[in-house]
């Protein structure tokens, strides 16, 4: 009877220390005066979080991209870095840069530009630049596609692949079909050569929504995406490749939605993996509105029933991260302030199960921040980096959080 009262009272003591976030002081890495956007969190090779964004002056469109990064686990970041052969880079939050760092001193840039062209005036290309001495200089931006019939490629999203080469993911024009929406295309780096061919993996994608590629720990690629599904419904949906990305399975709805919109909800979903499965989560207006969280644990074959991860009704943009074993959830939502509405950084700290540990928000009401995104930190930590407005200027803002 001892050693039973015993063990209860040592999974209380262990309950209790479960579940408990705190933030730490957050700090502004951008330049002051300069307008900044499109935070990314990635690694560099010996593992140190790094923050990459943009910067423009207030009257350009158009600015520079540039990256810090901390020796300390996120407590301190290196005065920032600009890749110069980033000249251009458009600033949008949907279709933010990102920053990736191969074995042997290696890095890429990935990053949209503005198309100008005649067949779609939206239209934009994704650049890329490769650092062969670990940032310190750069090759002249490429396009990723050089095929003349791809004149608009946009929201991708880049990962290391188990033998470090490098994969990314975008929505492209070429099509096969006359139905709606665009082309999500894989394609994989070959050492100093940069990208090689590209793969069509689906078509009917809904045009301008984040897109999503993870590699799991035991090779595998997953996709998720917001698909169009009979002309009309745009749910997000699920791929897995079990071969290095040669294929992959057919889409399938991580959660039937059933959203019928004429219209891009401009959010895309994200995806994480631990011990129990794959994690999910995402923006809908179908069978209920606002950021929904679902988990598989057969690699995709089914799915829980969703649940909402926050009570407002347009909390959106959310980003996840596994930490130890553990799943951390970030969005952002509109909250009232006085007369007006900001927008506030929500989160949900999950068990490993998927149950809810700790929920709240992260950034003050007072202020406006949005597009958050995390990840993982040695130890029961996890790095925050988000949007702030700062007057008429928007700063990038990053924070260390203790997990416990």
């Amino acid at each position: 009877m001892k050693g039973i009262v015993i063990t209860m009272l040592l999974m209380m003591m262990l309950s209790c220390r479960q579940g408990k976030l705190q933030a730490g002081e957050a700090i502004v890495i951008s330049e002051a005066g300069k307008d900044a956007s499109c935070p990314f969190i990635t690694r560099d090779e010996q593992g140190n979080p790094v923050v990459s964004w943009i910067e423009r002056d207030s009257s350009a469109d158009t600015g520079l991209m540039y990256y810090a990064v901390s020796n300390d686990n996120g407590h301190t970041f290196s005065k920032p870095l600009a890749i110069s052969a980033s000249a251009g880079v458009f600033p949008h939050d949907e279709n933010l840069p990102k920053l990736l760092f191969k074995p042997g001193g290696m890095v890429i840039a990935l990053f949209g530009v503005e198309a100008n062209d005649p067949r779609n005036k939206y239209a934009g290309k994704v650049m890329y630049t490769q650092s062969f001495d670990n940032g310190k200089t750069w090759q002249a931006a490429i396009p990723l596609v050089t095929d003349t019939a791809g004149y608009d490629q946009r929201y991708f999203d880049m990962a290391l692949l188990p033998g470090g080469e490098a994969a990314a993911i975008w929505l492209d024009n070429r099509k096969t079909t006359n139905e709606e929406g665009s082309t999500l295309y894989f394609a994989a780096t070959r050492k100093r050569e940069g990208f090689g061919t590209a793969m069509p993996v689906a078509t009917t994608i809904c045009q301008c929504c984040r897109t999503k590629i993870y590699v799991a720990g035991n090779g595998d690629i997953h996709l998720a995406y917001r698909d169009i599904i009979n002309d009309s419904i745009r749910d997000m949906v699920h791929q897995v490749s079990t071969d290095g990305g040669k294929s992959f399975s057919a889409p399938v709805r991580i959660s039937a939605d059933n959203w019928v919109v004429n219209g891009c909800p401009h959010t895309g979903p994200t995806l994480t993996a631990n011990s129990t499965g794959l994690h999910f989560a995402w923006f809908t207006m179908g069978g209920g509105q606002g950021a929904f969280y679902c988990r598989s644990v057969d690699n995709g074959n089914t799915y829980t029933q969703k649940e909402p991860l926050s009570k407002a009704p347009m909390a959106k943009h959310p980003q996840m991260t596994t930490v130890n074993d553990q799943v951390l959830i970030v969005w952002d939502e509109p909250v009232k302030w006085k007369t007006d509405f900001n927008s506030r950084v929500g989160f949900q700290y999950k068990a490993a199960d998927g149950k809810t540990l700790q929920a709240g928000v992260l950034t003050n009401d007072s202020s406006y921040a949005n597009f958050p995104v995390i990840s993982a930190l040695k130890g029961d930590k996890a790095l925050l980096a988000y949007k702030r407005r700062n007057g008429s200027r928007s700063e990038v803002v990053v924070d260390q959080l203790n997990l416990k």
